[in-house]
Parts: C-alpha cells; sequence; structure tokens
C-alpha cells in the first residue's frame, strides 16, 4: 500500500484521466476526495470507491477554501492534492479563440493551481509537509498550431511547477507535474482535434509517438502515484512525460 494513510484531493475526478488517478490512489491505500463541477459523474466515481465527493469549481478560491477544510474536518489532515481539472478550446486558428475562452482555459488550467497552493499551504505547513502533482501536457513542450492558447496555459503550469517546487520546498511540500500525450478516451479529445476523432485522426496521431500508443489513465495514473508516494520523497521540481517518447 504505497499511499496508506494518506489523503489525497483529485479534482476532475469525474472523467477520464481523472477517474484512472482516483481509482489507483484508492486502490494504494489513500483516502481520496473525489472533486469535480460534474456532480452524477463525480458521485458515481466516489460511490464505486467508497469515497468522499465534493463538488466544486476549481476556478474559484471559495471551493477551494471548503474543499481544504472538508479533508482536514473529516480525515485531520492533507497529503496530496493532484491538479487534473484541465479545459481547452476548440482546435482552431489563434485569432478565432474568442476571449471568454482564453480567460475559460487560464482559469481552469493555470488559476486553479494558483488557488490550491494558496488554501493548501497553511495544512500542508502546519502538519510538517505535503504534495502537489499538477497534470500539464505534452502541449506545454511542444505545442502545434491550433491549440496555441492552451499550449501556453499548460506551459505555464510546468513553469510554476518548477518554481513552487524552489519556494515551498523549506516547508517540505513538493511539487511535481506530469505531461500525458493525447489520448482519444478523454472528454476534451474532439476539442484537441478540432472535430470528431476519426480513424484517420487517430492515426496522425499516433504517428507523432514512437511507442505507438495512446496514453491511457492507468498510465497517467502510475506516474501521479509515485510522485505522491514516499518512494519519491527527493522528486520535487521534476515532470514526467507519460508520452511514448513523444517529446524527445
Amino acid at each position: 500500500m504505497r499511499l496508506k494513510s494518506k489523503v489525497a484531493v483529485v479534482t476532475g475526478a469525474g472523467s477520464g484521466f481523472g477517474v484512472g488517478i482516483a481509482k489507483r490512489f484508492s486502490e494504494e491505500g489513500a483516502q481520496v476526495i473525489v472533486v469535480d463541477i460534474d456532480e452524477k459523474n463525480g458521485k458515481r466515481v466516489a460511490q464505486e470507491l467508497k469515497a468522499e465527493f465534493v463538488r466544486a469549481d476549481v476556478t474559484r478560491a471559495a471551493d477551494w477554501a471548503s474543499l481544504v477544510g472538508v479533508a482536514t474536518a473529516k480525515f485531520g489532515r492533507l497529503d496530496v492534492i493532484v491538479n487534473n481539472a484541465g479545459w481547452t478550446h476548440r482546435r482552431k486558428p489563434y485569432v478565432e479563440v474568442s476571449e471568454a475562452d482564453f480567460d475559460k482555459v487560464y482559469a481552469v488550467n493555470v488559476k486553479s493551481v494558483y488557488l490550491s497552493a494558496v488554501h493548501a499551504l497553511p495544512a500542508f505547513r502546519a502538519q510538517g509537509g505535503g504534495c502537489i502533482v499538477n497534470i500539464a501536457s505534452t502541449a506545454g513542450l511542444r505545442p502545434r498550431p491550433g491549440l496555441t492558447v492552451y499550449n501556453s496555459s499548460k506551459g505555464a503550469v510546468i513553469i510554476m511547477s518548477k518554481s513552487m517546487a524552489a519556494e515551498f520546498g523549506p516547508d517540505k511540500v513538493r511539487v511535481n507535474c506530469v505531461n500525458p500525450v493525447f489520448s482519444p478516451d478523454t472528454a476534451l479529445s474532439e476539442e484537441f482535434a478540432g472535430g470528431a476523432v476519426t480513424d484517420e485522426a487517430r492515426k496522425a496521431f499516433l504517428a507523432t509517438i514512437p511507442l505507438g500508443r495512446f496514453s491511457t489513465p492507468l498510465d497517467v495514473a502510475n506516474a501521479c502515484l509515485y510522485l505522491a508516494s514516499d518512494e519519491a520523497a527527493m522528486v520535487s521540481g521534476s515532470c514526467i512525460e507519460v508520452d511514448g517518447a513523444r517529446c524527445v
């Protein structure tokens, strides 16, 4: 049990990679708090895992304050936050991305990371440490046209993670990130593809991945599990590419 007695918050845990992370953490002994703005799916996952569910909008400070409060009140501590919730605009030319789309992408992908640390740090400091795992993307390292705003938001998450690790290290708070490659099985896959994920589109994406397959929720979950576990006690400020050598 690699996460025995640890309390972990997983955002966006009602679908996609988030479900995989929540399940893997639960299997390894963590008390998981399933967080999602989608109450129906979030409750479904929490019920399956016999976990706590909290509906939250990760772009709102009040929701983060409440979320951290639930963790500390119910379990007495908070050990791990996985910032998995994400959003993208549909693949399109840069000048066609609306200001509203820009604001939402940065609010969900970047502001949420900021808010998570602002509200979790007092709890982490009080107990002598903690861990944050941010889900970024290969798009933050190897950007491609049509997703410029999304790409830049994930680049921001990568740099934030490294800088947070340097700043929070003296408080024994580790911060790392995981960069998955495209997966056709996530809720946002059609947005990334700019439309239906056809066989032709799948082949085009696969051609860029040397290992010849897409990342799965289990692939991403296993990387998060390592970073959240005591096995990674000296790992902070790092990024793990779960991408089949896509970024090489």
